[in-house]
């Protein structure tokens, strides 16, 4: 059996903490190593119990979960950070995805929906319920011409196009290897390639960008 996901639990309000642990709780391929009710807790538990996933609510006091984000993204990488929260408005998505989020999760989504993207955020891959998906996409329409698009697509070598359209489909560093073969090291390089060539922050950017070019077609 393969070791669980470490997840921590970053939100306010302990009841919501307590059913977000019994969702997990029903997945043993989960494990709630820890919990924390505000940013800076956050950041403390993180440090100290390593998570693979942290569960990470925007609306905390002391130090609010976009602080906690953007340390967690410079004091531990190896943690990816899927924001819960009731917030779905663009300026909070943009935020939050610029920050480093791997993914970003509404708390009226399904159970299954966030067990799935704590797998998926776990195993590499970017994460958007689908509800935050059609507004990002819708904003990074307005914001970025088709020309506009194709032109930072052409810098990308035909192998890094390839991993493009793979990481745009959500597919993690593992899968991408396996339908490309190459090793899972060989995908992260033409990753990070991928998004310097490309300007962004973070493989959600990325993936948002290869789709809107049509490479997932």
């Amino acid at each position: 059996m393969s070791t669980p996901r470490r997840v921590l639990i970053g939100d306010d309000e302990a009841l919501v903490r307590a059913g977000i642990r019994a969702v997990l709780g029903a997945d043993p391929g989960i494990e709630v190593v820890a919990e924390a009710s505000d940013g800076r807790a956050v950041v403390t538990a993180a440090l100290a119990h390593r998570p693979d996933v942290v569960l990470l609510d925007l609306n905390m006091p002391a130090h609010d979960g976009f602080g906690a984000l953007d340390e967690l993204s410079r004091v531990l990488p190896s943690s990816r950070v899927l924001v819960l929260t009731t917030f779905g408005d663009d300026d909070s998505i943009r935020r939050a995805l610029s920050a480093g989020a791997a993914g970003f999760v509404l708390k009226a989504s399904d159970p299954r929906e966030l067990i799935g993207a704590v797998h998926a955020v776990g195993d590499g891959a970017a994460f958007l319920s689908p509800r935050v998906t059609q507004r990002v996409l819708a904003r990074f329409r307005d914001a970025v011409s088709a020309p506009a698009v194709d032109e930072r697509i052409a810098v990308l070598t035909c192998r890094e196009r390839d991993v493009l359209a793979l990481l745009a489909r959500g597919l993690p560093n593992s899968d991408i290897g396996r339908r490309l073969f190459l090793t899972e090291g060989t995908v992260k390089g033409h990753v990070t390639a991928i998004m310097g060539k490309l300007g962004v922050a973070n493989r959600v950017q990325a993936a948002l960008i290869g789709h809107d070019a049509g490479l997932t077609r």
